[in-house]
């Protein structure tokens, strides 16, 4: 049996994004960019933290590898200063890639982000400066 997680190194059930209607809802809204295998969608979720959704699929790798890109992921995710990207909901896609190292899919995933935060914000003052 693994060590216990400490309850601050938790990824907490209210960071997950979950259901097929949350995800269709930031896959709708087309704000995306992507970084090295990662591609990120976003949207603002009217809430005071941002929520994580995952698609890892086959092609990336067996069972092994898939829960281990995803643990990473999640980890960088929850790592993060939360002032970089509060109140949005994120899908990451992760496409086939070789192996990266834990430091790089927090790099590329910072980017993705901070680029679809900043797009978001660049459409809504451009729409309500109309």
């Amino acid at each position: 049996m693994g060590a216990p997680v400490r309850p601050d190194q938790s990824f907490p059930r209210a960071h997950r994004l979950g259901g097929d209607l949350a995800f269709k809802r930031v896959f709708d809204s087309r704000h995306r960019r992507e970084s090295g295998p990662l591609l990120v969608y976003g949207c603002p979720n009217g809430l005071s933290h941002s929520r994580l959704g995952l698609s890892v699929g086959r092609r990336v790798g067996g069972a092994v590898r898939r829960n281990l890109v995803k643990r990473r992921i999640r980890e960088a995710f929850r790592t993060r200063p939360e002032r970089e990207v509060p109140g949005f909901d994120l899908v990451v896609v992760v496409r086939p890639h070789g192996r990266l190292r834990f430091d790089d899919y927090r790099r590329h995933l910072e980017n993705a982000m901070g680029r679809v935060v900043r797009e978001w914000h660049h459409a809504r003052d451009h729409s309500q400066g109309s």
